[in-house]
């Protein structure tokens, strides 16, 4: 491509208090409409607003986790305009003197080659309320009115800033995926983009090869990260072929049409002196001290791309699976528990990855969700390995566990899950198979391996999945 793609994120995350940023209104997602709201979050006359102790120290740890400075003063502002979903006409937020400042977030470039997104700042403000069209209402009689609810108003909303470092739609894709990753590692926010918790918006210019950087565009609606991804490809070719024509291109702000797929103009963009700025007079500058910041600091998990290195190292897993399990706190924290009673790591990583996360899936649950616990797939892999279980025999208890919660000897018990490891009885079994099989016998002696799986097969067939694959594959050879 001929030109230079420069793509800036400006990231906003809902904070996981309890309580709002300015008052003591419920967080809780999901409410009916307006039945968390106070006269401090609606903006009513003569009340005052007080700064919330733990949103600003998820926003300190957010900024130590991503390398920034934090800075040990710091002032809200009002970013004044006017929206129906905002009722004090402004947002209490900060703007020049923020929180943190200059971090960055590595991402990987392949080949063993990576690239550092550096970080313009990070900083606290209260989100608006919400907009429901009559559209989306039940009853046909709304579908030409528009409803506000202020329920969200005032959650505490934390905005990560990139500078236009991104120069591709893929970069763009993979740091938000690591950031995501590094926010729910330090438990700030869920990052739930269908609750609106992680919300992106990103700025996007083409600078020729000689030249300065183009004029930017910003865009808006991206409701996933694949339509992140989509919309900045949509978006780089739309102005590409503007250049082309020897076009300029206007800075406004565009949304992406999910069903068009293809970005369109919602409005001009707006310049930081179109929300007249000025510091917040109701609220007094923040002091952030060194020992708080080390408190804080004290308290920061091991972060996903180190937990990544370490699984590689100390458990000596390969990077696919170490990658799998490091994609959250939750699953590697269940890993290692796991590990610690049944010390083999790469057969738990298999174990893991293949069934446990196939019924994670299937059943739409979350992990700290599930009945069956790191100690219970622990005991399974156990009886896998003293011989009581055959792999097959594995996967339905821990089918059982995982509905159920049962214990691995209780569901052994209960559904007759007690692997055959008598030689006499499988012998039998294996001489019937071998009799009503020749052709296989056959092909296995004359040179075809294949043909030996297919009688163990048979043979774990009659006899229900029970029987100890290893001893049904000795004796097979032994007889032919």
């Amino acid at each position: 491509m001929k030109y230079i793609i420069n793509i800036g994120l400006e990231v906003h995350v809902e904070l996981l208090t309890r309580s709002k940023l300015f008052c003591g209104c419920s967080t809780d997602f999901g409410s009916p409409p307006n039945t968390q709201t106070c006269p401090i979050c609606l903006g009513l006359p003569g009340v005052l607003p007080v700064i919330n102790k733990k949103a600003v120290e998820y926003t300190i740890a957010t900024g130590l986790a991503l390398n920034c400075k934090i800075l040990p003063f710091c002032r809200f502002a009002r970013k004044n305009y006017y929206y129906p979903d905002l009722p004090k006409n402004y947002q209490i937020s900060q703007y020049d003197e923020p929180i943190a400042k200059e971090g960055w977030i590595q991402i990987n470039k392949g080949n063993g080659k990576t690239k550092r997104i550096k970080i313009q700042r990070v900083h606290l403000e209260e989100d608006a309320g919400k907009l429901i069209h009559g559209y989306s209402t039940k009853n046909a009689q709304d579908e030409p009115w528009s409803f506000v609810d202020y329920n969200r108003t005032g959650i505490p909303l934390m905005e990560i800033v990139s500078y236009p470092d991104i120069n591709s739609p893929e970069e763009a894709y993979q740091y938000l995926t690591n950031l995501k990753k590094i926010l729910q590692y330090l438990k700030v926010s869920d990052c739930n983009m269908e609750e609106g918790s992680l919300r992106c918006d990103a700025n996007i210019s083409l600078t020729p090869r000689e030249g300065e950087m183009g004029v930017r565009t910003e865009l808006k609606n991206m409701n996933s990260f694949k339509d992140l991804k989509d919309a900045l490809i949509s978006e780089v070719k739309r102005q590409a072929d503007v250049l082309d024509q020897g076009k300029r291109i206007a800075q406004e702000t565009r949304i992406w049409d999910i069903k068009k797929k293809k970005t369109t103009v919602m409005r001009s963009k707006e310049e930081a002196h179109d929300y007249r700025y000025f510091p917040e007079p109701d609220l007094l500058p923040l002091k952030i001290k060194k020992e708080w910041i080390e408190k804080i600091k004290e308290k920061i998990p091991e972060l996903p791309s180190h937990r990544f290195e370490r699984f590689i190292k100390e458990y000596e897993l390969p990077p696919y699976d170490a990658e799998v399990l490091t994609d959250s706190r939750d699953l590697a924290d269940y890993f290692e528990e796991c590990v610690k009673l049944f010390p083999y790591p790469k057969i738990v990583s298999n174990w893991m990855m293949g069934e446990l996360l196939r019924l994670v899936k299937r059943e739409g649950k979350s992990l700290d969700k599930v009945k069956i616990t790191p100690a219970g797939l622990a005991e399974v892999l156990t009886e896998v390995k003293k011989g009581t279980l055959s792999g097959s025999l594995a996967k339905e208890a821990i089918e059982v566990m995982f509905k159920t919660g049962k214990g691995i000897k209780q569901i052994i018990e209960e559904k007759g899950l007690q692997q055959i490891s008598d030689e006499e009885s499988l012998r039998k079994v294996a001489e019937q198979a071998i009799k009503e099989n020749p052709k296989a016998v056959r092909d296995f002696q004359n040179g075809k391996k294949e043909a030996l799986g297919y009688l163990v097969g048979q043979v774990m067939k009659r006899t229900k999945g029970k029987a100890n694959p290893k001893l049904v594959n000795k004796i097979i050879r032994e007889k032919i």
